[in-house]
């Protein structure tokens, strides 16, 4: 008999000669600076935007038709983006899609979010996505977004991760006086209502009433030209203000908030942005709420990508009808870049370690996510597995094959699912990663620099 052959994955950084290290530690320099731009979804959108402009992209409303070589990109809403290079085949033999989100869990400010209380003002938040609540308090945190005031201007907000800022922070109980609190389930030591920002202590000398709101409305409407009512037409969003930076003595791996998923997005970005000529249309798109199940107008589950594709079919072949939608879509395939959990040695016995991933085996193949019984998962098919597994090992791209933990013991959701649902061939393939979902979050650097591989890779064939 002959010997037995097995599939076994092995780390990246042990075939990596000196150029290709400095190769990767020089892409994840980039990657860093993209994590410390983007921190929002609409910063790191408008990012891409500045970045695919540099690039040689345009807005495809400057373009009445587009022919091969032609690189274009649509904004929805100022939360995603659809970039484009168009390829030398008709369209609708199909277009190669990788499709990435650029939202990640954080605080959101209510509404009404303004108060005072026992001499301090805070904000009230209503938490967004799947978190720890306890991971975001006694940390400092920064604030974004954007505030419509009564006049109808727009005024940008940020503040508290630039140097020289102030911070905010949610509180937590001392040890001390603790005991009660310390008997809860970890999903009750904090309660979402609790998770109220401070943001100040001096009251307003000129106010008998309210005066340490009173205070911070003054600085709000001198800053932004802001009042309180100005709030309900605001979108501000607070995360740790800390930025992204190397982690470990040999500087391996990259630190920081958000790379779920923005670790994928940027790797996507990347390569769609030095992707040159190409057989077939390749687009990157980078989309909102997918830590809330893709839902409202700029998730996936949106009309926006089905009309930025129709928009592609109309100015390449001069005409539209929806069975040129379809038929694009059916002979399409799409990576769903998005994150895998890698195995944490502190944290071992929830993973199958066969079918998991690893830190610094390279890109992550998933051929399935969901729960249980593989719900809420599109479930790729071999062949197309095949073909992608077949491509990454022709342009030696370090990849592996994971799943998220073990059978019954949780599981989650991408966006391959909408895409599959449009009769697209699909294969959730990304970066694991240590710490997801929390504040800060760990990925191996030869891993993001093989997405990015991968990505050009698949773009290119």
């Amino acid at each position: 008999m002959g010997e037995e052959l097995t599939y076994e994955t092995k780390n990246g950084w042990k075939s990596a000669d000196e150029a290709q290290k400095k190769d990767i530690f020089a892409f994840s320099e980039d990657y860093i600076q993209y994590l410390n731009k983007g921190k929002t979804e609409r910063l790191a959108c408008s990012e891409a935007v500045r970045l695919a402009e540099r690039a040689g992209f345009c807005d495809i409303s400057k373009k009445d038709r587009l022919k091969a070589g032609d690189k274009v990109y649509l904004v929805n809403r100022a939360k995603s983006v659809y970039l484009a290079v168009i390829g030398e085949d008709d369209i609708q033999e199909g277009i190669r899609f990788v499709i990435a989100h650029i939202d990640s869990p954080r605080m959101d400010l209510k509404q009404n979010p303004l108060y005072e209380d026992c001499d301090m003002t805070l904000f009230k938040t209503h938490y967004y996505g799947g978190i720890k609540k306890y991971q975001w308090t006694a940390l400092p945190l920064a604030l974004a977004g954007v505030v419509y005031t009564k006049d109808g201007k727009k005024m940008d907000v940020r503040i508290g991760d630039q140097l020289g800022d102030p911070v905010f922070c949610i509180t937590d109980l001392l040890p001390h006086l603790a005991d009660a609190q310390m008997q809860k389930k970890a999903t009750q030591i904090i309660e979402g209502e609790s998770l109220n920002i401070l943001i100040g202590s001096i009251p307003d000398a000129d106010s008998e009433k309210n005066e340490f709101k009173m205070a911070i409305l003054k600085i709000l409407n001198e800053k932004y030209g802001m009042v309180e009512e100005d709030f309900v037409s605001a979108e501000l969003e607070a995360f740790p203000a800390a930025p992204a930076c190397d982690v470990g003595f040999d500087r391996s791996m990259v630190g920081g908030y958000g790379q779920d998923d923005r670790v994928c997005a940027y790797t996507a970005l990347k390569a769609i942005l030095d992707t040159k000529a190409c057989k077939k249309t390749s687009v990157c798109v980078l989309v909102d709420k997918e830590e809330i199940g893709s839902m409202g107008n700029t998730g996936m589950r949106s009309a926006f990508f089905e009309f930025a594709t129709a928009t592609l079919i109309e100015k390449t072949t001069g005409s539209y009808h929806e069975l040129m939608l379809k038929k694009t879509f059916r002979n399409s395939q799409c990576l769903s870049s998005d994150v895998s959990a890698a195995v944490d040695p502190n944290y071992a016995d929830v993973n199958e370690k066969r079918n998991a991933a690893f830190l610094g085996r390279g890109i992550v193949i998933t051929k399935y996510t969901g729960a249980r019984g593989k719900s809420g998962t599109s479930d790729a098919n071999a062949e197309f597995v095949y073909q992608i597994r077949k491509l990454f090992c022709e342009n030696n791209v370090v990849w592996q094959s994971g799943e998220l933990g073990k059978v019954d013991a949780g599981g989650g959701g991408t966006i391959a699912q909408y895409v599959a649902n449009l009769d697209v061939d699909v294969l959730d393939c990304g970066v694991a990663l240590l710490s997801m979902h929390s504040p800060f979050e760990i990925a191996s650097k030869l891993d993001v620099y093989m997405a990015y591989q991968a990505y050009y890779a698949f773009y290119a064939q």
